[in-house]
């Protein structure tokens, strides 16, 4: 492995127990020091769904879960609401569409309580300024915990 890399993802680690380590708070009672980029992992019922990054972590958090968020906003709700209603297939038409769907009788009521389950589950966020690093450590978090919601398809 070439050593740059091998030194960046050997930093990871601690970053990656910090994450595990820190006591879980409820998206909707965040911390008044919350860091303003890094990493986020929603979990529910002791299970480890989520992770993501960003450089406005209290923004992001909140979007995930806020009532009036949309599919490209809540992005944890839409893949949750996918499952459960099996449209799990990305449609590149107007009809299927992640807009259609969010309009979708059968569909919106589903995407709407996902949003309500994530403002209750646990998270937990450490600090992760740049953007390789967060990057990385999405991946590796994604892979150790074996998320069920991340996935890095291609588009």
């Amino acid at each position: 492995m070439n050593p740059k890399f091998a030194r960046t993802v050997e930093c990871l680690e601690l970053s990656f127990q910090k994450l595990m380590q820190q006591t879980p708070v409820r998206p909707d009672t965040l911390p008044s020091a919350l860091p303003r980029r890094g990493m986020y992992l929603f979990s529910d019922g002791g299970s480890d769904l989520y992770v993501g990054r960003t450089n406005n972590l209290k923004g992001r958090i909140q979007s995930q879960c806020r009532r009036s968020s949309s599919h490209n906003q809540a992005t944890l709700a839409f893949r949750i609401a996918r499952k459960e209603t099996g449209r799990t297939q990305a449609s590149y038409t107007t009809s299927g569409s992640r807009d259609d769907l969010e309009s979708d009788p059968g569909f919106g009521p589903v995407f709407s309580r996902a949003k309500d389950r994530i403002r209750k589950m646990d998270l937990r966020f450490v600090e992760e300024e740049g953007p390789t690093r967060q990057a990385l450590l999405e991946i590796c978090v994604a892979t150790v915990l074996e998320t069920p919601y991340n996935d890095f398809e291609n588009h």
